[in-house]
């Protein structure tokens, strides 16, 4: 499922020179760093807590709007449904693309955003835009 995952993103993105947000990447950053591996992709992963080094430290609740500049994609793997609403809020301020992939048949926490349900192999998420 997880390679599924990712190969939508880089379906999504082909050739393009694009830069990539994961937030809330806590220790499973597989996607990230299988992303980052493209020349074409920059990639950045946040945290409220960072695991590491590699991860840097944004409340998702007051993100800092300049950590985001030109991302044209976020992402955010399983994030709890009291930060998802909040997710969608940054991505419509910086106008980029958002993918949500929640708990199995957990519901969105979106307000009235409404997420497109995408079903890509063996993978399912959602998508804003």
């Amino acid at each position: 499922m997880w390679e599924d995952f990712k190969d939508y993103i880089l379906n999504e993105i082909g050739d393009n020179e694009v830069k990539i947000a994961e937030i809330g990447v806590g220790k499973f950053d597989k996607i990230a760093e299988a992303l980052s591996e493209k020349e074409n992709i920059t990639v950045i992963k946040t945290d409220i807590s960072p695991a590491d080094d590699t991860v840097i430290k944004d409340d998702i609740t007051k993100p800092d709007l300049d950590l985001y500049r030109d991302v044209d994609i976020i992402y955010s793997i399983r994030p709890p449904s009291e930060l998802q609403l909040h997710i969608v809020n940054l991505a419509m301020k910086i106008d980029s693309q958002l993918i949500i992939k929640p708990l199995t048949n957990e519901d969105l926490n979106t307000g009235k955003i409404k997420m497109k349900l995408k079903n890509f192999k063996k993978a399912s998420f959602y998508c804003l835009r």
